[in-house]
This record gives C-alpha cells, structure tokens and sequence, in this order.
C-alpha cells in the first residue's frame, strides 16, 4: 500500500522556524537507521488518530537523538510492519525516551507489533523527582526544565491524512522528541539526588506490563 502522495524514501524538510528534520514513508530509512543505531539514547513519540488503542490507529512516529537528529515516519492506513523501526526500537542497547510511555509503547506494539525496551518515560520521572508541581504535561516540563514554551496547537489535529500534512503539524510532530534527550538528563540529575532513581527504575522495567494488561482491556486489577 502506497500513500496518494508519497514524498519518496526520504525527504528533507527545512522550515524557518525550526531546524532541518527528515520524513519518510512507512519505515525508517537504512541510512538513518544505520545513523540511529550508534546512539545510546533516542527520544520516541507517537501521533494517533485516537486514544482507544484497538479502534484508532497509528499515523505517525517521531524519532530525535542526541546531536538532534530528527525523523518522522509517515504510518500507512492498515500499515503492520515496520522492520527498520521495529530493529532499532527493540536494540537494547539503545535506551528509548518517551513522555508517557505507556501510550506509545502500546500503540507501536498493537499496530506495528514492535517490543519496545529499554524505557525512561519523562512523565513518570516528572511525578517521581518533582513532588512540588502537579503539573507534568509536556509542555510544562519543557518550559521550566528547558526554558521554551512548545506550540500544542495542532495538538487535535487530523494525523490520519498523512500525505498531506501542513508544515504546522510536521512542525509540532518534531518538536514534541526534540527536547526529551535534555530532559531525561535533568530528570535523572532530580531523581538521583532526592534518591528515587532506583524506584523510577522499577517503574520503567513495569511498564511492558501495564502495557500488556492495556491492551487486553484489564482495568484497576491492582485496586480492592
């Protein structure tokens, strides 16, 4: 299955305000995933074209390293296969970033079947190391860790129409994994020093489980 205007392999797309990103079709190219697979840590997002994992699908995955490197991949309609993503998203030596994991990591495995490990979700460090905010979206967290104010306006947007999305939406799509690589280093400095590193460990080494319980519709099975 093709996209009705499908862009190439890979194409390069510059925008005034933002640095240089690529975008591909369907999968991740060989040349980047081979770029991909030297870094020890790549930030990881999602856009969905819903909330329900088993009614809306996949549409994108957006991938940022450390040296910003920036990458969206364009997902097919009925798409379940990924083989280049699904190499570098389940290499374990490579540790994925995600701000609140447990969505995208059960969106990946339900429409591309890929395994995601190892796991540091921001949101859950968020919750752990800073106890003195209750706000820990993303958007909070970038502007007071980072100092810059991310634009969630096409945040509702139509991500299905894939082969035709504006340059606002591409725009946003990479911004939500640029900041994550910085991030993370700030929020492992707050965890260890408030000595909640190890138990932030363990709630990342159980989030494949949760995961697993989303996706077969279990609900509160650890509640009375």
């Amino acid at each position: 299955m093709s996209f009705v205007k499908p862009l190439g392999r890979t194409n390069l797309l510059r925008n005034r305000e933002l640095e240089e990103f690529q975008v591909c079709d369907r999968d991740l190219s060989d040349s980047l995933l081979q770029e991909y697979l030297t870094v020890d840590a790549l930030a990881v997002d999602t856009e969905t074209m819903g909330l329900i994992y088993q009614r809306d699908r996949l549409c994108l995955v957006q991938l940022c390293d450390p040296k910003n490197r920036v990458t969206v991949v364009r997902i097919a309609k009925d798409q379940t296969e990924a083989p280049n993503l699904k190499q570098l998203l389940e290499t374990p030596s490579i540790l994925k970033l995600f701000h609140f994991a447990r969505f995208d990591l059960a969106m990946l495995r339900q429409n591309l079947g890929i395994q995601t490990t190892p796991i540091f979700c921001t949101k859950i460090a968020s919750k752990l190391a800073r106890t003195y905010s209750s706000r820990h979206g993303l958007k909070e967290l970038v502007l007071e860790l980072e100092q810059v104010e991310l634009d969630k306006s096409a945040q509702s947007s139509d991500w299905g129409n894939v082969a035709n999305l504006s340059d606002e939406q591409l725009r946003y799509a990479a911004n939500d994994v640029r900041y994550l690589v910085s991030v993370r280093q700030k929020l492992t400095n707050m965890l260890q020093r408030e000595g909640r590193w190890e138990l932030a460990q363990q709630c990342f080494e159980a989030l494949p489980v949760m995961v697993t319980l989303d996706l077969l519709l279990y609900r509160d099975i650890f509640e009375h």
